[in-house]
């Protein structure tokens, strides 16, 4: 069965950046949703994988088209948020080192080109939805944003995220309405770049 991830803080600390109402409901409310939805659904197509990226990846391999729809859109909101919560913090790394900060460098020109790219992303994006910074097959980054609860691998992209910037108005409307620029430079204010870094490891190993 998936689980949420786990909060490493609390709540109420990542104000003033992201208020406390809306983590109690976007990680309280929406999130759990969204995981115990996902449960369901694979229970329902009879899938047994505890993988959720092998499970995204494979997503044409559920013949029923209800049962594949429930799978995304619940799958993606189950991933795409453990991944976007695990990278907040109160005392977030600023800024990347090592190879993830050289790749940085090298693909986009510098750390602050790839915030300004990966804002105009979530920025543009229309209605619901994500921006993303991840990583290709061959170790390159690439950045994009996807609509809904869709990500890089439910894409079929081959892609691995490794920041996730949510733009549904869930995850900023009661603190910011409709301010989602305010909202998404906040995002940057508490997003770690050590997590980050450690993700862009993991996957390059």
């Amino acid at each position: 069965m998936f689980k949420q991830v786990e909060l490493s803080y609390s709540f109420d600390s990542l104000e003033p950046h992201i208020d406390t109402l809306t983590m109690e409901t976007h990680y309280g409310k929406h999130h759990a949703a969204y995981t115990t939805n996902f449960n369901k659904a694979l229970e329902k197509a009879g899938i047994t994988e505890d993988d959720a990226v092998k499970v995204l990846a494979s997503l044409s391999d559920i013949a029923d088209e209800a049962d594949r729809n429930a799978v995304r859109n619940n799958g993606g909101g189950y991933y795409n948020h453990n991944l976007y919560f695990s990278t907040l913090s109160p005392t977030p790394k600023k800024a990347p080192e090592g190879k993830l900060a050289a790749k940085i460098d090298a693909t986009f020109g510098s750390l602050e080109a790839l915030i300004e790219k990966l804002s105009s992303l979530a920025a543009t994006q229309f209605g619901s939805g994500w921006a993303w910074l991840s990583v290709t097959p061959e170790g390159d980054l690439v950045t994009s944003q996807s609509s809904n609860q869709d990500n890089p691998i439910s894409q079929g992209t081959g892609n691995i995220p490794i920041l996730a910037l949510d733009v549904w108005e869930h995850a900023y409307y009661l603190k910011y309405k409709n301010l989602r620029p305010d909202y998404i430079k906040a995002f940057f204010e508490v997003l770690d770049w050590g997590k980050v870094e450690e993700l862009y490891n993991a996957v390059i190993s």
